[in-house]
């Protein structure tokens, strides 16, 4: 006699749909290491890194995003951010992402001015008068003394993650239309704020 095979089948509305974002970034390993942080039990935090070297240009971060993209697709409750540095980028380079970020309500761009270690100091303290790339690490390393682009998820708590959004929007004011020119500002923080949104 046959055996009977048991069908398993989940029950309609129990299983909840999971936002997406996907984030294309310059770096290759302080970026997608802190994204990773903020996964959650709704949310998925999708990072993507530019293979082979950390020598980066915004082109190929919007280049990377556009490939995935066209690849998988990107559905409308789901989003798409690119973050990136100032360093010394050119304001025609980030016009063409800050353009991209303007073709969907769900596209978004972050950027860091000088770089992404100034938006992670901010988890510590306000960030006054750190306006220059070494400045932003020097200062850094006082809160982690062995940071070396490597993120430990203990450090970086969400009341330090809260308190590095208070701070990041109020060194935003008025609030920036396209991404701060001066040093000393970060737009990640309203990335930031779209994820832990979506996890609640």
């Amino acid at each position: 006699m046959a055996r009977c095979r048991r069908r398993f089948e989940r029950p309609l509305g129990e299983r909840r749909y999971r936002k997406m974002f996907i984030i294309s970034v310059e770096g290759l390993k302080t970026e997608p290491q802190y994204f990773a942080l903020l996964n959650s039990a709704t949310s998925i935090v999708r990072v993507h890194c530019l293979p082979g070297s950390s020598a980066s240009a915004p082109t190929r971060v919007l280049k990377r995003m556009r490939a995935y993209l066209r690849d998988k697709g990107l559905r409308e409750t789901d989003e798409a951010w690119l973050v990136v540095d100032k360093d010394q980028w050119t304001d025609t380079q980030l016009a063409e992402l800050f353009a991209w970020s303007q073709e969907g309500d769900n596209h978004g761009f972050a950027l860091s001015n000088p770089k992404f270690e100034f938006w992670l100091l901010l988890h510590f303290e306000d960030g006054a008068g750190a306006t220059s790339p070494t400045q932003c690490v020097a200062r850094l390393r006082q809160h982690l003394p062995a940071y070396d682009k490597s993120i430990v998820a203990a450090e970086l708590t969400r009341e330090r993650i809260a308190k590095a959004i208070h701070r990041a929007r109020q060194r935003d004011v008025p609030p920036c239309a396209d991404w701060p020119r001066s040093p000393g500002v970060t737009t990640v923080y309203r990335l930031v704020e779209r994820i832990l949104d979506a996890g609640r």
